[in-house]
């Protein structure tokens, strides 16, 4: 990129850190202080604007760079992750959304927590809710390392590595000063910013090949140099049984993930009822199913209009189509249209990256103060200095994203965020869903789940292709490659529900009816709930 590209996209994003840093000033001066405040916003936010910051908290890198990326590259089966994400919506409104609203206060912990021995849940809870959640960040560290390298038109290690600590530390500055209240505000902000940026981009898609998507796919297709082959399944997932059972397990940890991410099931806290949350995960689905439609013109559109090898050419995952698509579409490389076209996309591309990462992390330092800390004191913390606890483990998660976000940065985002659903699918959504409904579930079933699920999803990620014996692995020099799929979630998730079952047959513990009954009585009716 050009001086010309960089100054407008910089000024752009300055901007917008700028208004966010202003928003997160003023709400830690008029906060209270209280955990309630910090970890939910105080309870106040309208449906429509819970779901807003649902939408913005869910549209992350991922989507905006990664899933664009995948269907450039790849076609048709790019759009499984389209599909997959919108899709796993219909299991959060149908079977989560109001049960966790009216069960809990902040986490998923304390869903599971209210019938069963509370502090052997939480820990194991907790645990696993950091865990998914750092997968999460490493996925939108490595978009902005791609984004900045696009941008300086540096792709070396320095460029990515700044951009990478750029992005952490100011997501630091968003959770330990602003809390919920300002990263609901900063998603807010962010997801008006996104819809209206993919719109004009998709708009701008349909002019050039006016209106005929038909048209547009042929171009796609013919400029793939994979031919008819873009457009039908199987050009990444296809061929020999390896990659077919990918295709399976990557389905299944998008459609079955969303509901165990910690930073999606924390915004059903921050309305005052189930009803609202219901209505939130109402407006969120209409957002970001209007998205998801709009990614795939635009996935096309950089096939047809960028072509594959230039995006290759710029990013060998695919990260930087949508800038580059935005650029060609402004007019190309040194026209004013192309200039200010590339600048906006960025600039919203990197407030996508702020907002998500804000969200994750609050999410995650809430796991460590409300579940790990108030558990391990053996006795309950004053909410004053769990928050204190939450400042803190803000700054520690934030660093362990960067280096780790640091090591992957040669990755597509879309993939890294497929390990944590499938991760998220195995260990958080077992429980969630016995706890819920298995009126005989006990302790041990909630703990072997969570385990069960989370060790075998780590451990087949470590011994997968992701981390060794490939070109594209995280270290292609060394080779302890022995599970031969990408994504774990096929073997993970059955083995999550199956420990939960196994642990609470082999139990001595009698569930407390009692307990259930009160808990089923409260998630369907609200009586009693926070």
């Amino acid at each position: 990129m050009t001086g010309n590209h960089q100054t407008p996209a910089l000024l752009l994003f300055s901007a917008f850190v700028a208004v966010t840093l202003g928003i997160t000033t003023w709400v830690s001066r008029n906060r209270h202080g209280s955990a309630e405040e910090f970890y939910a916003g105080g309870r106040l936010f309208s449906p429509m604007e819970n779901g807003f910051a649902i939408a913005g908290d869910y549209m992350s890198a991922a989507s905006f760079l990664g899933v664009t990326g995948l269907i450039a590259l790849f076609g048709y089966d790019g759009l499984l992750y389209s599909v997959g994400f919108l899709v796993a919506w219909l299991v959060v409104l149908f079977l989560v959304a109001e049960l966790v609203r009216n069960c809990g206060r902040f986490t998923l912990a304390d869903v599971v927590a209210a019938r069963m021995s509370e502090r052997p849940v939480r820990i194991a809870s907790g645990t696993s809710s950091v865990t998914v959640s750092v997968l999460y960040l490493v996925a939108q560290m490595v978009g902005a390392g791609s984004l900045v390298a696009l941008l300086l038109g540096n792709t070396g290690e320095a460029a990515r590595s700044w951009a990478v600590i750029g992005v952490g530390a100011l997501m630091i500055v968003y959770v330990s000063l602003g809390g919920m209240r300002a990263t609901t505000w900063i998603q807010i902000v962010k997801a008006v910013l996104l819809m209206g940026g993919a719109v004009v981009l998709t708009v701008l898609v349909l002019v050039r090949f006016h209106g005929d998507f038909d048209q547009l796919l042929r171009t796609a297709a013919d400029r793939s140099g994979h031919g008819a082959a873009f457009l039908a399944p199987g050009l990444k997932y296809g061929g020999d049984w390896t990659a077919r059972f990918d295709f399976m397990s990557l389905g299944l940890a998008l459609v079955l993930g969303t509901a165990g991410l910690p930073h999606i099931l924390s915004r059903f806290y921050t309305v005052p009822t189930a009803q609202a949350a219901r209505r939130s995960t109402v407006w969120a689905i209409g957002l970001i199913g209007g998205f998801y439609l709009m990614t795939i013109v635009l996935g096309f559109g950089a096939a047809a209009i960028v072509g594959p090898q230039a995006v290759r050419g710029s990013n060998a995952s695919g990260n930087t189509a949508v800038p580059l698509l935005a650029l060609d579409l402004g007019g190309g490389a040194g026209s004013t249209g192309g200039t200010v076209l590339f600048a906006v996309v960025t600039a919203v591309a990197f407030a996508t990256i702020l907002a998500v990462v804000a969200g994750i992390t609050l999410a995650s330092s809430t796991s460590v103060a409300h579940d790990l800390y108030a558990s391990l004191r053996r006795r309950n913390a004053r909410p004053r200095s769990e928050v204190a606890v939450a400042r803190v483990a803000a700054v520690g998660v934030g660093v362990v994203a960067i280096g780790l976000g640091l090591l992957a940065r040669d990755l597509n985002v879309a993939f890294l965020v497929g390990l944590a659903f499938a991760v998220a699918a195995s260990a958080n959504l077992p429980v969630l869903l016995y706890a819920l409904f298995w009126r005989s579930f006990t302790t041990r079933g909630a703990v072997w789940a969570v385990y069960g699920g989370l060790v075998p999803a780590l451990a087949l990620v470590v011994l997968s292709p992701v981390v060794s014996g490939s070109p594209e692995s995280l270290f292609p020099d060394v080779d302890f490659q022995y599970f031969p799929l990408q994504n774990p979630g096929l073997v993970s998730i059955p083995l999550g529900f199956l420990a939960g079952w196994l642990g609470t047959v082999t139990s001595t513990e009698i569930a407390d009816e009692a307990k259930h009954a009160e808990t089923e009585v409260r998630s369907l009716t609200g009586a009693g709930a926070a």
